[in-house]
């Protein structure tokens, strides 16, 4: 029987590079003069650690997750060898210890300010420079969601939680964001778009319904990346992207000292985009509020996708450890952190397009119309070494499909969402699972694994790049002005 590849080496030049680079970046901040962002180099250089700590933590803690009988098999490989799972333990662990670690250089700002007050006091009597406690407790709560998302998905990979058991665990575990959230009057105000402004007017108030959604929010971008995995480097692949995507978001409404003109009317926009000066960043229009909250998503995306890329060298295939559903809940409660606190939900969503559609399309076997296997993952062929759709059997002897499932399902077909196969009486006896990866198995045929993945990739590239049309070059259809 063919053998699991050893793990990955880890080349020295990489630490000896990055090192000396990671370091700077965190001395820096501390140097007069300091830098116009202190905070925004100090999270560069954790985030070149988490990477750094992440690609060497997990070869090395591998065997201990093995002795602890944490480990899985991989379903698409011909081997039968035992590969460490629930590593996204260690991913998690890494990028909360940074963020923990962070926090001083957070409040940077603040000790700035108080050095800069003592030299003033001379001449100009006494000048008291106030902490921002608002700003440390919407910090401490997210670290705290995280921890607590943390905790339940390594209890998910240890106890197999069942899916109706594991939905709400998101919940619990944005319960002290959503307080602090409350506690500072967090705005519950929606934006009417234009459309409907002749029957709700142009805000609607939604109040405690703002919360639920703000749940729900949580949920989704937590279990929508668990429910689209199954092939090596799928879901870590999934957060790295949506991390860089929303990164590069927050890169539009930072000062820069250069002008840049982003000519948007070939978009169909009315108006430019334009970056530059001190607190006139392009998309903030002077408003420093808004900087500082894309500085927050900043801090918290910076480590995240240092783990991610640390973990996914390891993750890529042919998989040395696999993430384990602690990952999924870690990276999507920190995307709904950033979504929540810096108040860019809508946007958020967007960058989950592909997410969006996969769970659309699995609501008929989620919700129990069409029959639900424990793996959805596509079908190996030994022979081949390539991926096929899986599929899954539609009637048994006691309950046939019902109306309602064979004209989904003949719906799905005719979209090319999925292949039907019919019996002698032309009623569908079999489908395809429907997942997003069962849906380009259909379209792209069989394939090895690492293209497939490299296909989800490109995926979510696209579905990132569409994100960005619809946000900046076609929101000014339903929404005026500068909305978020």
């Amino acid at each position: 029987m063919t053998q699991a590849p050893g793990p990955r080496p880890l080349p020295r030049a990489l630490l000896f590079t990055l090192l000396p680079i990671g370091s700077w970046l965190l001395v820096r901040p501390l140097l007069d003069p300091f830098p116009p962002l202190p905070a925004l180099h100090a999270a560069l250089g954790f985030s070149i650690f988490a990477f750094l700590a992440t690609i060497y933590l997990v070869p090395s803690l591998g065997p201990t997750f093995v002795r602890a009988r944490l480990f899985g098999r991989d379903l698409l490989k011909p081997y039968d060898s035992e590969i460490p799972e629930s590593q996204g333990l260690v991913c998690a662990s890494v990028y909360i210890s940074f963020l923990i670690l962070f926090i001083p250089f957070a409040f940077s700002d603040v000790f700035i300010g108080s050095h800069e007050a003592i030299e003033r006091r001379s001449r100009e009597g006494l000048v008291v420079t106030e902490f921002p406690h608002h700003k440390l407790s919407v910090y401490l709560s997210s670290i705290l969601s995280l921890l607590i998302a943390t905790m339940l998905g390594f209890l998910d990979d240890v106890f197999d939680i069942r899916w109706r058991h594991k939905l709400p665990i998101p919940i619990i575990a944005s319960i002290p964001l959503l307080i602090v959230y409350y506690a500072e009057r967090g705005n519950t105000n929606v934006v009417v778009p234009i459309p409907l402004r002749w029957l709700f007017g142009s805000l609607v108030k939604l109040g405690p319904l703002y919360y639920i959604y703000m749940f729900l929010l949580s949920t989704f971008s937590t279990n929508s990346i668990n429910i689209l995995a199954g092939i090596n480097g799928a879901e870590t692949s999934q957060a790295l992207i949506i991390a860089l995507s929303v990164i590069l978001n927050d890169l539009l409404y930072l000062p820069w000292s250069v002008d840049l003109h982003i000519p948007l009317h070939l978009l169909g926009n009315h108006a430019e985009v334009e970056f530059g000066g001190v607190w006139k960043a392009g998309m903030a229009f002077g408003s420093r509020e808004l900087v500082e909250r894309h500085l927050f998503s900043l801090y918290f995306m910076l480590p995240l996708v240092g783990v991610c890329a640390g973990f996914l060298y390891h993750n890529w295939y042919p998989a040395r450890a696999f993430p384990g559903d602690t990952l999924c809940y870690v990276t999507g409660m920190a995307f709904a952190v950033v979504g929540i606190q810096a108040h860019f939900s809508k946007t958020l969503l967007l960058f989950f397009i592909p997410q969006i559609y996969n769970f659309l399309l699995s609501c008929p076997q989620l919700f129990g119309l069409v029959p639900c296997p424990r793996h959805r993952v596509p079908r190996f062929d030994k022979e081949t070494g390539l991926l096929y759709p899986s599929k899954t059997e539609l009637s048994t002897k006691d309950k046939p499909p019902s109306e309602l499932a064979v004209l989904i399902l003949r719906v799905f077909s005719a979209l090319r969402f999925v292949e039907l196969t019919e019996g002698p009486d032309g009623r569908p006896t079999e489908t395809t699972n429907l997942t997003l990866l069962n849906t380009l198995l259909v379209n792209f045929g069989p394939m090895r694994e690492d293209v497939l993945t490299k296909l989800l990739i490109k995926v979510q590239v696209a579905g990132s790049v569409l994100a960005f049309v619809v946000r900046y070059g076609l929101a000014w259809l339903v929404y005026d002005g500068n909305r978020r």
